[in-house]
C-alpha cells in the first residue's frame, strides 16, 4: 500500500515535459519533420502534443530489458510467396583415412568433416582437441584481441561429455565434440554477456540463447565468447580493437569481429557471428572467412542482444561454405521465442551440377572502380566449372533512392537502447565520436514514428521488386560492397554468402558476395562449395598463426 501511495505521488507531483512545450517549440519541431502549420494549426496542435508528452514521461516511469520485443513481427515473405516447407535427409559425409597431421598446429585448419573423422574414430578425444584450441586462444587471443571470455569450464565439462557419450555408442552427428566460438551478445548462463560495451563488460544474463542451445545439443564445445564492436558496430570494443589476421595492423572489420579473426587465425574451428547491415559479411570479407549471412527468420535470435528487430540475424563464420552448411544444419529453426523465427526446410546436398542452375552475375557492379578486385577472375572459375552465367541488372539504381536502412536501424535500434540513452549510461562507452552509437540513438530520437512507418511500407516495394528478380536466379554474383546491395538484401531478408577470391596489392583478403533466394541457403552453399573446390583460397592461412 505504501508502495501504491508513493506511486500515485510520483505521478501526480512529476513535472511533466508538456509543462514547458510552446508555439515557438512546435515551430522548430516542424524543420525537423519537414512540415510547415500556420500559427492556427499550430495553436490548435499544441494541447494534444502537450498530452501526448505527458504519456510518454508517464512510459518512460517503466523501463523496458533489452529482451522485449516489439509486437510487430518482420517476415521476409510476401503475402502471395507458397515456398516449399517439406525437409528432406541431410546426409554430410565423414572422410576416412583422416589421420593427425605430423605437426599438431595444422590441426587448427582442419575442416570440420576432417576433425570429425578423428574424434569419431577416436585418433583425437574432445578433450585433447579442446585443449589444443583453447591454448592457441590463450597464446594468441590477446595479439589478436579476438577474446572476451575464455570458457574453459564450460568447454572441458562438455568435452568429457562428448568423449563419454562417443564411447558409449551416441554420436550426435558432425560437430559432436568440436570446438567452437560465440559472439559475445549471446547469453550463455554462468558467463558474462558483454555485447562487447564499457557499460556492459559485467552483465551477466541468466538465460541460454537460442544459437548455444542447438549447439549444445549437436555436442559441440563452447570454448569462448569472442570479440565484438561495442554494441555490435565495427571491431573496437571496451579492451581494445580486434586485429585483421592477415596484417595486425587493420583492424579485422565488425561487428562479428572476433568471430571471423578468431576462426581465420585458427583458434578456434568454426564460429557465431550476427548481421544487421553488414556484421557477418564484412569482417569475414576483411579477414577471409567464409560468412553466411541466413536469410531473415531463418534462426531463431532469442538470448541475443537487440540492435534491430527488423534486421538482426545470426550465422556462421567458417573457413568454407561445407563447414558453414555443416552448422547451419543445426542452427536453423525456431524455439518460438522469436517471433520473426521460422522453420523452413534446409535440403543441402555437397554436390551442384552448375550447367543445370541459373547462375547470374550483376552486370551493373562489375567493372567499378570500389570493387575490391578478382571479381572477373571469380566469373571465370564458374565458367571453367560450367556455370552458364547470365548478366543481370542487379536492382539497385531507381529502386533504392534514399537511406531506408539508415532509419529502420535508427528508429529501432534507439529504442531498443532507450534505456542506455535516457539515463546517461551512454557516457561511459569508451568510443564518443559523431558516428559512434551514443550519438547515433541520440539523434534517432528525432525520426518521426510516421516516417519510420513509411520508410518500411517503402521497404515492402522494394521487396517486391527485388524479389522479382532474384527468384528467377539460383544464385547472383554480386562484387562486395558495391552498390548499395548489402543495404538492399539485408532490408529484403535475402541470404548471402561472403567467399575469399584471392588478395589485393596490400595482401588482405578479396571477396565475392552471392546472393540466394528466399530459404535456399542449401543451394546457396553448394555453389559457394564448388567455386571453393576448384580455389585454393579458402584453404590459405594467415602465415604468423601456423
Amino acid at each position: 500500500m505504501r508502495k501504491l501511495l508513493f506511486f500515485s505521488f510520483l505521478i501526480s507531483n512529476i513535472c511533466f515535459a508538456q509543462d514547458s512545450i510552446t508555439i515557438p517549440d512546435i515551430a522548430s519541431a516542424e524543420k525537423i519533420i519537414s512540415m510547415h502549420f500556420t500559427q492556427a494549426k499550430e495553436d490548435s496542435l499544441l494541447s494534444a502534443v502537450q498530452a501526448k508528452a505527458k504519456e510518454y514521461d508517464k512510459m518512460h516511469l517503466y523501463s523496458l530489458d533489452n529482451s522485449i520485443p516489439m509486437t510487430m513481427a518482420e517476415s521476409p515473405l510476401l503475402p502471395y510467396m507458397d515456398l516449399n516447407k517439406r525437409q528432406q535427409p541431410v546426409n554430410f559425409s565423414i572422410p576416412k583415412g583422416i589421420e593427425m597431421p605430423a605437426n599438431k598446429n595444422d590441426l587448427a585448419f582442419y575442416s570440420i568433416p576432417q576433425l570429425a573423422s578423428l574424434i569419431k574414430n577416436k585418433k583425437i578425444s574432445s578433450v585433447e582437441l579442446t585443449k589444443f584450441f583453447i591454448d592457441r586462444l590463450k597464446k594468441y587471443g590477446d595479439t589478436l584481441q579476438c577474446v572476451i571470455s575464455l570458457t574453459e569450464d564450460i568447454a572441458m565439462k562438455q568435452a568429457a561429455e562428448a568423449d563419454k557419450e562417443i564411447a558409449a555408442g551416441k554420436y550426435r552427428g558432425l560437430l559432436h565434440g568440436i570446438p567452437y566460438g560465440l559472439k559475445d551478445l549471446f547469453a550463455v548462463k554462468g558467463t558474462k554477456t558483454t555485447w562487447g560495451a564499457e557499460p556492459y563488460k559485467d552483465q551477466v544474463i541468466n538465460t541460454d540463447s537460442y544459437v548455444y542451445t542447438k549447439l549444445k545439443q549437436a555436442g559441440a564445445v563452447l570454448i569462448a565468447k569472442l570479440t565484438l564492436g561495442a554494441l555490435a558496430m565495427d571491431d573496437y570494443w571496451f579492451g581494445g580493437r580486434t586485429k585483421n589476421p592477415w596484417n595486425m595492423l587493420e583492424g579485422s572489420s565488425g561487428s562479428s569481429a572476433g568471430s571471423a579473426a578468431a576462426t581465420v587465425a585458427g583458434l578456434v574451428p568454426f564460429a557465431i557471428g550476427t548481421e544487421t547491415y553488414g556484421s557477418i559479411i564484412s569482417p569475414s570479407t576483411v579477414c577471409g572467412a567464409t560468412g553466411l549471412r541466413p536469410t531473415f527468420g531463418s534462426v531463431s535470435r532469442s538470448g541475443a542482444m537487440t540492435l534491430c528487430w527488423s534486421l538482426d540475424k545470426a550465422g556462421p563464420i567458417c573457413r568454407s561454405a561445407e563447414d558453414a552448411a555443416i552448422v547451419f544444419n543445426y542452427l536453423h529453426g525456431t524455439d518460438k521465442l522469436d517471433a520473426a523465427a521460422v522453420n523452413m526446410p534446409f535440403n543441402y546436398t555437397a554436390k551442384a551440377d552448375l550447367s543445370k542452375l541459373k547462375i547470374a552475375y550483376a552486370k551493373n557492379y562489375f567493372g567499378k572502380k570500389d570493387t575490391l578486385g578478382n571479381e572477373d577472375a571469380v566469373l571465370d572459375v564458374f565458367r571453367k566449372a560450367g556455370a552458364q552465367l547470365i548478366p543481370v541488372e542487379f536492382p539497385d539504381s531507381g529502386i533504392y533512392n534514399f537511406d531506408i536502412i539508415g532509419i529502420v536501424i535508427g528508429s529501432e535500434s534507439a529504442a531498443a537502447f532507450d534505456g542506455f540513452t535516457r539515463t546517461g549510461l551512454d557516457d561511459k562507452m569508451t568510443r564518443q565520436g559523431k558516428g559512434e552509437w551514443p550519438n547515433y540513438f541520440r539523434a534517432a530520437r528525432f525520426i518521426p514514428a510516421v516516417e519510420y512507418v513509411n520508410a518500411n511500407r517503402h521497404r515492402y516495394q522494394l521487396m517486391q521488386k527485388v524479389n522479382d528478380v532474384i527468384e528467377k536466379y539460383d544464385v547472383i554474383i554480386c562484387p562486395t560492397w558495391v552498390g548499395n546491395q548489402a543495404a538492399i538484401t539485408n532490408l529484403t531478408g535475402h541470404p548471402a554468402i561472403s567467399i575469399p577470391t584471392g588478395f589485393n596489392k596490400e595482401h588482405t583478403p578479396t571477396s565475392i558476395t552471392l546472393v540466394g533466394k528466399l530459404f535456399d541457403e542449401a543451394t546457396l552453399l553448394a555453389i559457394a562449395k564448388v567455386y571453393q573446390d576448384a580455389t585454393q583460397w579458402n584453404k590459405m592461412h594467415p602465415p604468423f598463426f601456423k
